[in-house]
């Protein structure tokens, strides 16, 4: 059976979006479909055999390590990385978890729900032979704007910034990224993930891999909304 690699949560955000939902409670602890959205993310992972987390936390951070501490079930070892003095940003929080996350682990951002497979992700990115791989989606600028271009299994640009009127493709959520990615920036560094993608697709050194699900994420009104009702019609499915 294939080990999966860690995961890394990033769940340090602000969550601007919703407010006033996030003035007083992180996005990770929104009630969604009855339970703190944060434990569906948990129970996915750990329904796909992950057996190890670490939750990158910086707003309100400490309301997130109680929850998950009074309310984790059996089978998933959850550790904590915490934001300095100043908030590092999505690539600055990973660089500080770097220790407790090892040579190669998965990212995926604390207010999206992905039912995608991971195990076919891990063995993409091994295939690939590349220190990073991304997940794209068609779509046409459907639930965003799409800021990929692929085209034959190949991921020929990534901007989030700017993105360009050829790009089809969107960022799915998920990325695998090897320690070398990031260990040679200087600790304490706010930056972007983002930008370090960007980077490593401008060097060709950013595999891609295509899924077909659409996703699911928290960090808007009708976002949540959608979320909801997705976890909602699972939850009766099961």
């Amino acid at each position: 059976m294939l080990k999966l690699f860690p995961v890394a949560i990033l769940a340090g955000g602000l969550g601007t979006r919703l407010r006033p939902l996030t003035d007083r409670v992180p996005k990770s602890l929104l009630m969604v479909a009855g339970r703190p959205f944060i434990f569906h993310q948990l129970d996915l992972l750990r329904e796909q055999e992950v057996r190890r987390v670490v939750l990158c936390l910086g707003h309100m951070g400490e309301q997130i390590r109680g929850a998950v501490e009074g309310g984790l079930a059996p089978g998933l070892a959850v550790s904590y990385s915490f934001d300095r003095a100043r908030p590092l940003g999505t690539g600055g929080a990973l660089r500080e978890a770097l220790s407790q996350l090892g040579e190669e682990f998965f990212v995926l951002n604390g207010d999206s729900y992905l039912p995608c497979s991971l195990g076919q992700i891990q063995a993409a990115y091994r295939a690939a032979r590349r220190p990073a791989l991304m997940t794209v989606m068609r779509n046409n600028n459907r639930w965003d704007r799409s800021n990929v271009l692929f085209r034959d299994g190949e991921l020929l640009a990534y901007d989030k910034h700017a993105p360009r009127p050829d790009m089809t493709h969107i960022d799915f959520g998920v990325s695998v990224l090897s320690r070398e990615v990031l260990a040679p920036y200087p600790h304490a560094q706010p930056m972007d993930l983002a930008d370090v993608l960007h980077d490593l697709a401008l060097r060709g050194e950013l595999a891609a891999f295509e899924v077909a699900e659409r996703f699911y994420e928290i960090g808007s009104l009708p976002g949540l909304k959608d979320t909801e009702q997705f976890l909602l019609r699972r939850g009766g499915d099961a």
